[in-house]
């Protein structure tokens, strides 16, 4: 691809969307430059405090353990309260909390903040996506899901490379620095983002959409996390996402232990990581548009494939240049497979029960951010890691095969957009069918 043609399609990329993303896209931004403790949580207690591998284990579990519990309840609170009263909240009590957990120094007071930890900084996730799905018109919601994923990956890569010199002078500065950007984030929010639930006033961010959101939801029966459990479209979707979640996990998990048991050092693995971070930053936006408005069905399994069959491969590598190509098979799979993915939640959930949608999806990485560490452990321990990439594979075959017949099943080759929320057949308005992979 040319650099004239990799300009059009980054102007095209940002064109179009409602100012309103953009300040959310902001606060994802700012948010993630201050992720800290997600990244040096297990060697501050182990280096820092002295606390042992086990311990920081069962740390660093709780802390997953939060962000499950909180993924329901915060998916509940976004729908009865509002985005913006959810992200505040989230924002504020992460802020608080990150700054707390600096201070505490006795076993169990670490434990319990890293879990509150947990709760609240994935709090704000369901808000996030229910408010991107309100302000995004459909068509574009891949592409502001891409560009949202961007930035994360963006922050989270400037954040790595910062907080490491900074947890060589203080880790408690890393602790502080966090809690400051997330509450500049809060702040933000609070001055910037007006609430885009539909049935609020259609001003601001919701009056970005043009299309009255209110009015459409008007139509909707009650949402309750029973009917959510009773779509099972949507709990397709959600099966099959921790499904992909388990392989994508195993980047941060199983792969520094392999690393580790075949002679590489900590640097080694840093070194091949990277290539995951530096990927996504320069290629998700030209990818985006080049998958934009292709078959969405297409792009889930062969992006499922990938993923799987890439970590697979990582059993034949021997070299970090064989470690590095094959970030690179299953970061392309992580680009195509998340905006696309996130695209058809979005148009999988009910207006008025987009937080609760919203909520039960982010639960399911949630889950697996708990359940692939122990697959990690268990397999390698006992198998060797051979027959962890080996599983890869297999999940990878299966969640593929899963899109396909789950996409053959949505009707008419579209994607429902709250037809099925009811449950019991009841009914909601239902989205034109989706003859290219516009709408994720």
């Amino acid at each position: 691809m040319s650099a004239a043609s990799l300009r059009r399609a980054a102007r095209e990329s940002v064109s179009g969307l409602p100012r309103a993303f953009w300040w959310l896209w902001t606060s994802t931004l700012v948010n993630r430059l201050g992720a800290f403790v997600a990244t040096f949580m297990t060697l501050y207690l182990t280096l820092e405090r002295g606390y042992s591998a086990s311990f920081a284990g069962l740390v660093v579990a709780l802390h997953g353990l939060g962000g499950v519990i909180s993924s329901l309840v915060a998916g509940v609170m976004t729908d009865r309260l509002g985005r913006r009263p959810t992200l505040l909240a989230a924002q504020a009590s992460t802020a608080f909390s990150v700054a707390l957990l600096g201070f505490m120094e006795h076993p169990a007071a670490i434990a319990a903040v890293a879990l509150l930890v947990g709760m609240t900084s994935n709090a704000s996730r369901p808000a996030v996506a229910a408010m991107m799905a309100d302000i995004v018109r459909p068509e574009d919601r891949v592409r502001a899901f891409a560009l949202n994923y961007w930035a994360i990956n963006l922050g989270f890569g400037i954040s790595a490379m910062a907080a490491g010199l900074i947890a060589e002078y203080s880790y408690l500065a890393g602790f502080l620095g966090e809690a400051a950007l997330t509450l500049a984030c809060a702040v933000l929010v609070f001055v910037k983002l007006p609430e885009s639930r539909p049935g609020a006033r259609q001003t601001g961010a919701t009056a970005a959409t043009g299309k009255g959101a209110g009015a459409d939801a008007g139509a909707e029966p009650a949402i309750g996390l029973g009917t959510v459990l009773r779509d099972g479209h949507f709990m397709g979707v959600v099966g099959l996402s921790f499904l992909i979640s388990l392989i994508f996990t195993q980047g941060s998990v199983g792969l520094p232990v392999a690393m580790g048991a075949a002679g590489f050092s900590p640097g080694d693995y840093g070194l091949v990581i990277a290539v995951n971070g530096l990927l996504i930053v320069l290629l998700q936006i030209p990818v985006t548009a080049f998958i934009e408005h292709r078959d969405p069905q297409k792009l889930l399994v062969v992006s499922a494939l990938l993923a799987g069959y890439g970590f697979a491969l990582t059993a034949f590598a021997g070299s970090l240049w064989a470690y590095a190509l094959t970030v690179c098979v299953w970061t392309l799979a992580e680009i195509v497979n998340s905006p696309t993915q996130m695209g058809l939640v979005a148009r999988l959930s009910p207006v008025r029960g987009r937080g609760r949608y919203q909520g039960m999806y982010s639960m399911s990485w949630a889950v697996a951010s708990l359940v692939a560490p122990l697959m990690a452990g268990v397999v390698i321990d006992r198998y060797g890691a051979g027959w962890l990439w080996g599983a890869t594979g297999v999940l990878g075959t299966v969640a593929g095969a899963g899109y396909w017949l789950l996409m053959r099943r949505l009707p008419e080759g579209g994607v429902v957009d709250g037809a099925e929320a009811a449950g019991g057949g009841a009914t909601a308005p239902v989205a034109k069918p989706l003859p290219a992979a516009a709408e994720g």
